[in-house]
């Protein structure tokens, strides 16, 4: 293999990094002009019906920066790609997807894309590998068989994405509500006042024949352009190891399939030149060891936790790590001291929510509080329908509201004089028994 590859002269992350990097452009590290289209933004979103300021608040303020990085900015072009996001969740019910999705379904999507280490880089961003050579014509084919005929979740889509997408949107959902909230709430990490929003990824691609990423490439394509359009500036650093010669015929389709800030983000690797760079932006032990570093990590298993993980949470219900499947962190008690991890899903034949409890940690990152005009703002009465459920408060019968309550990379748990704070898992299984009784159990089509 050749360690020069033309590609990986195009691909470097700028040699900027360390003067204008993270975290600048993030919550709390804006300049006067990013600081202006943030408000400008808000303001714009809110007054189209896409945006509630609380409290809680629809959408949390390092959510809304994502798209304006993405969009260099630019206010009108967030408010697009925000707005068809909005669309788009609310037509395939991600948040119904994601809190009912069959634990099954879930495994056997992971198994297929990008897979948590259960460790950070230098950042505290999480670190995720994806080994393609897993990924043959036979995986996939039986994979798209398994998703287009099984069930997956209680969610009603418009059928417009395909079954095999909505799973992988699952573990994007993943990303967002459980990995970066209990990255931003470790206590052993830079810049406590940034809020994690991004991932790390090695890619490895040792082994693959051009057959093979010829066969992959729709699979592939449909994917990545569909997370850059509604999980945008989620993707930081992306080390590529392993490239093949025919790599750079191979780069000409992948770049295309990404916006041009992500693809700054890229590294193309030689082989001499794995160890050290990936040396520069995560710590030894946490690098697996067939990249040169120490962590003992096996694609398909279970993430091999920092130790600061297990140091920093109370492991509860018999659990000393994370289960299988989907997870979201909530806040727990009145003084939003604290956050649960609450194993979610269903299981079984009946497809029965899981609703466990699996760890408590102390709530670290707090957002700084709103300032006197929109605390002023959040007293209007709103009109809603009556309708209360964990994920949201009563929300506007206008069909283009948004569909779920994220607040802080956390779900908001006291809605409205629901349920006390500390019974969040009666909220949970509230919400999924309702779904099953109004949504047929069928696969998400």
């Amino acid at each position: 293999m050749s360690d020069t590859l033309d590609p990986a002269q195009k691909v470097t992350s700028t040699g900027t990094a360390h003067e204008i990097g993270y975290p600048n452009g993030h919550l709390n590290h804006l300049n006067e002009e990013e600081q202006e289209a943030f408000q400008n933004f808000k303001t714009l979103v809110q007054e189209r019906g896409l945006y509630k300021p609380g409290p809680p608040p629809s959408h949390d303020d390092q959510t809304l920066i994502r798209f304006l990085r993405a969009r260099r900015w630019v206010v009108e072009d967030a408010y697009k790609q925000f707005s068809d996001t909005e669309a788009w969740r609310n037509a395939n019910n991600l948040d119904t997807l994601y809190d009912t999705i069959d634990v099954d379904a879930y495994e056997e999507t992971r198994k297929l894309y990008p897979q948590w280490t259960g460790r950070r880089d230098k950042r505290g961003i999480p670190l995720y590998l994806f080994e393609i050579r897993h990924l043959d014509s036979k995986t996939v084919s039986t994979y798209e068989k398994s998703a287009a005929n099984t069930f997956t979740s209680h969610a009603q889509t418009d059928g417009a994405t395909s079954p095999k997408l909505l799973r992988l949107f699952a573990l994007y959902e993943n990303l967002t509500r459980f990995a970066q909230p209990l990255c931003t709430n470790l206590p052993d990490r830079p810049h406590h006042e940034v809020p994690i929003t991004l991932s790390t990824n090695i890619v490895d691609v040792s082994g693959v024949g051009i057959k093979q990423f010829w066969n992959l490439k729709a699979h592939m394509q449909a994917a990545s352009q569909l997370a850059t359009a509604h999980y945008p500036e989620t993707l930081d650093r992306i080390f590529i190891i392993g490239a093949p010669m025919f790599f750079s015929t191979v780069w000409g389709w992948i770049k295309r399939w990404f916006d041009p800030i992500t693809v700054s983000k890229i590294f193309i690797l030689g082989a001499h030149e794995v160890k050290s760079t990936m040396e520069s932006f995560v710590d030894v032990r946490n690098i697996p060891r067939q990249y040169g570093g120490e962590l003992e990590f096996n694609w398909g298993g279970v993430p091999n936790l920092d130790p600061v993980v297990h140091e920093t949470v109370r492991w509860e219900n018999g659990h000393a790590s994370f289960p299988k499947g989907p997870m979201i962190w909530r806040p727990l008690g009145d003084d939003g001291e604290t956050l649960e991890c609450v194993a979610i899903g269903t299981v079984g034949p009946d497809h029965k929510p899981r609703l466990e409890r699996v760890c408590t940690m102390p709530r670290l990152y707090k957002p700084q509080p709103k300032k006197e005009e929109e605390e002023e703002e959040t007293e209007k009465p709103a009109v809603t329908t009556g309708v209360e459920t964990a994920d949201a408060p009563a929300v506007s019968t206008n069909s283009d509201a948004p569909s779920g309550t994220v607040v802080d990379g956390v779900q908001g748990l006291s809605i409205n004089g629901g349920a006390e704070n500390n019974e969040p898992v009666d909220l949970l299984e509230k919400k999924a028994q309702d779904d099953a009784q109004t949504v047929q159990k069928t696969s998400v089509a």
